[in-house]
């Protein structure tokens, strides 16, 4: 299920963001890049659409991912 971001408060998106941003699957290469900057990319790509919010219900959880990865039929 999709979750628009606009309806979770602005303490609960950003922990969201955060606990995304932080995972190792998010590496940005190289270079360092501060967490300041990594939240804020994330949180616009949110709200222009290039990444949604999905739940999955099955086993509860949560995940930001871009748009286009976004399985068929998750509404």
């Amino acid at each position: 299920m999709i979750i628009p971001h606009s309806q979770l408060s602005h303490e609960a998106l950003q922990g969201l963001i955060e606990e995304y941003v932080t995972r190792e699957a998010t590496e940005y290469g190289e270079r360092d890049v501060p967490l300041e900057v990594k939240v804020a990319q994330v949180w616009r790509q949110l709200d222009l659409g290039s990444a949604m919010i999905v739940f999955n219900e099955e086993d509860g959880t949560c995940s930001i991912l871009p748009k286009d990865q976004v399985p068929r039929g998750v509404e």
